[in-house]
């Protein structure tokens, strides 16, 4: 019987993060949506005010017989820059911060684990948070599988194309078929 566990990761933008993570062979599936703010069920339109608290994020249902909570991490880290705080390239604010939302104490565990073995690969520190996961909250519809539903709009070829194409030159042995 397959298992199925889950990830709450934020790396910028959502599209970005969801494009490279559900390309992954074990993920089951990918969410977009928002976490760790302080108010309920907010709007795309509240959460790019910055005020609300909340990070943009994916939830990704993965087997990890199939890929480790581990090697999940290490796609993540190597696809976005977890070395600047509350930003990815142009989008700044705390909801593009890098974020690690764990479910259990394993998870936290091993989030600090792959922190402290890629540190040194990074000119600057990781500054990317690891918290317990507080609710998670859907992104309306338009967010989910935004890349491979608009793959010819400008922000997608200027920023998410280049971390599909750095996940493929990566990563290719993870790629599902």
């Amino acid at each position: 019987m397959a298992t199925t566990e889950t990830a709450t990761l934020g790396g910028g933008c959502f599209w970005c993060t969801e494009a490279v993570l559900e390309k992954l062979r074990g993920v089951k599936s990918v969410t977009s949506g928002y976490a760790g703010g302080k108010i309920p069920n907010p709007s795309y339109r509240e959460i790019c005010t910055g005020l609300t608290g909340h990070a943009e994020v994916v939830r990704v249902e993965f087997d990890p017989d199939v890929i480790s909570y581990a090697d999940l991490l290490r796609v993540f880290f190597a696809t976005h820059d977890p070395t600047t705080l509350n930003q990815q390239g142009a989008d700044r604010g705390t909801q593009y911060r890098s974020t690690i939302m764990y479910d259990s104490e394993e998870h936290r565990k091993t989030a600090e684990a792959v922190i402290e073995e890629l540190k040194d690969t990074f000119d600057r520190p990781i500054v990317t948070e690891v918290v317990e996961e507080p609710t998670f909250y859907p992104a309306e519809d338009y967010h989910q599988e935004y890349y491979r539903s608009n793959p010819g709009q400008p922000y997608c070829q200027a920023v998410i194309a280049p971390k599909v194409a750095k996940l493929r030159a990566h990563y290719l042995d993870k790629l599902a078929a």
